[in-house]
């Protein structure tokens, strides 16, 4: 019977049956004693070489630059991996090299009390005519209103195109300067142009932590809700048929869009103050409603709902927040946001 199939069937090891048939010569393996190797370098000699390692001269080089310097200069010390084992045994097996820091990011912790405090704006890409060509929609909006300020369609994107598109978005604006700008890390966000522009008005400059989305809430989610439109094109025949679809979205999104961060307000209320007179009527609305059957709200008179007083970008793990107006926040809370 073949040694495979007779250990398969005896559940035996095929290199254990082999061992067993042909033992070494020399006996059983010994174990290894745990001294150290007689041709080893002793304690002087080893203290020796990593006082060499670690002199001015050659802390900076690797040992085998150290050994072949050396060498050159008629001193061995040892060999390679014998500078290796010294430095191992010393724990300083590792990038011997100054290297350089990069200070952590810092998160960008951003609120806004009312419009034209805090402005978000990024760049998004839909699809050409053609595989390979994308047309990019500038927006800029604000995170407390979610008005789009300002939108354009560019065939390319560039820091000098950016820095007329903020230009322009406080211009259409009644020339209402925001007090920050916030975008994420892209060229054209950290660019020359944009960058001498904000300084130019006193806008202070906020970005994104790289590759982080969450540091941009606003843009992301506005640019989610332009995608997932259900009349939004698979691609575009040109820019200027992506011009009209943007117009038609945007005037859509700013004055019809109903948004549920800002308590079912279109973003224009929001931004010119409108959304009181809204509010009282819907009171108005529910009041009536109440009046006629009283019977059908469990929890007493409905209330109209109210604009959130802030609007925040990475808002802090803690905060206190007090609100006067009862129907909101009747007392003081503690919130965590993750």
């Amino acid at each position: 019977m073949p040694t495979r199939q007779a250990c398969d069937l005896l559940g035996l090891s095929r290199a254990s049956v082999y061992r067993a048939r042909t033992p070494l010569a020399c006996g059983p393996r010994r174990a290894p004693s745990p001294g150290s190797r007689p041709t080893a370098l002793d304690t002087i000699e080893r203290a020796a070489v990593l006082a060499v390692l670690d002199s001015t001269r050659f802390v900076d080089k690797a040992p085998a630059q150290v050994w072949a310097i050396l060498l050159d200069e008629g001193i061995c010390l040892g060999s390679v991996s014998t500078f290796y084992r010294v430095l191992r045994g010393h724990g300083q097996v590792r990038e011997r090299r100054a290297q350089a820091t990069h200070p952590a990011r810092v998160r960008p912790e951003l609120m806004a009390t009312g419009p034209n405090q805090v402005r978000s704006w990024d760049i998004t890409k839909a699809k050409g005519p053609c595989r390979g060509t994308y047309f990019d929609t500038y927006a800029m909006l604000d995170i407390f209103s979610r008005k789009t300020i300002h939108w354009e369609v560019h065939i390319t994107e560039t820091g000098e195109i950016a820095r007329d598109f903020i230009d322009h978005s406080i211009a259409i604006n009644d020339g209402a300067v925001p007090d920050t700008i916030h975008s994420d890390n892209g060229t054209s966000m950290t660019s020359k142009n944009v960058a001498a522009l904000l300084s130019d008005l006193h806008i202070q400059r906020s970005l994104s932590r790289p590759h982080v989305s969450n540091d941009s809430p606003y843009s992301e989610a506005l640019f989610k809700t332009i995608k997932y439109c259900p009349v939004f094109p698979e691609n575009f025949t040109s820019v200027y048929d992506a011009r009209v679809f943007m117009k038609t979205f945007f005037e859509y999104y700013n004055t019809e869009h109903r948004h549920s961060g800002i308590g079912f307000y279109t973003p224009a209320s929001v931004h010119d103050g409108t959304w009181k007179n809204i509010r009282d009527n819907r009171q108005l609305v529910l009041d009536s409603a109440y009046e006629a059957h009283p019977e059908r709200f469990c929890q007493g008179r409905p209330t109209a709902p109210d604009l959130p007083t802030k609007a925040w970008i990475n808002r802090p793990p803690t905060t206190i927040e007090t609100d006067t107006d009862p129907r909101t926040h009747p007392t003081p809370k503690v919130s965590h946001q993750p």
